[in-house]
């Protein structure tokens, strides 16, 4: 699979790595999040690196290309990392419905303090609460780079859906019943003979 590393002042070499490989460094209790250390040709010192970009294909699911960023662990990188709604809320059984707004949230960390997630816990929540960034407390060592008025979770009432087509059906019927189809006499009523 064909990539690129790229960062600072370190030139952009392009390189091939196998998949397999790859998934293999991505799996691991850090997941996207990981710092790989990548040699590229004939170096002998490793580069630290993250996963910056990568493309799939849309048919078979299978990456394409990938994009590695160069870094330096002492400096912070900004990274967007997923929400994980944690806890069941009593607003939910009550009957309300728990609805996220938001996927992930973008951080400014180092490297190493990226977290795999950030776990937003719901088990608080009533029916009409809303829960705010400006609600969460960050990591050590990680700033949330997102306004802090971003809604993360709310617990609404279902709506109502009234389904008025079928009123409509029901009553056409009602309206056709008694009614005879011209030429035709009432259900009921002989015809008179014809003379």
């Amino acid at each position: 699979m064909p990539g690129v590393l790229y960062g600072g002042a370190f030139e952009a070499r392009a390189f091939a790595v196998l998949e397999a490989d790859l998934r293999h460094a991505l799996t691991g209790a850090h997941g996207s999040h990981a710092i790989l250390d990548v040699v590229v040709g004939d170096e002998k010192k490793p580069h630290s690196a993250i996963l910056k970009d990568y493309q799939r294909n849309p048919v078979r699911g299978g990456l394409l290309h990938v994009d590695l960023q160069v870094i330096r662990l002492d400096q912070t990188i900004q990274s967007n990392v997923a929400l994980a709604l944690v806890g069941e809320a009593p607003g939910a059984k009550a009957g309300g419905v728990v609805t996220p707004s938001a996927r992930e949230l973008l951080v400014e960390a180092l490297p190493a303090q990226v977290p795999d997630q950030i776990e937003v816990d719901v088990s608080s929540l009533e029916i009409g609460d809303l829960l705010h960034l400006s609600d969460l407390t960050a990591p050590e060592g990680v700033v949330f780079l997102d306004d802090a008025d971003t809604l993360l979770v709310s617990v609404t009432l279902p709506s109502l859906v009234v389904e008025e087509v079928e009123e409509e059906e029901e009553g056409e019927e009602v309206e056709g019943e008694g009614e005879a189809a011209e030429g035709e006499s009432p259900a009921g009523e002989a015809e008179a003979p014809s003379e």
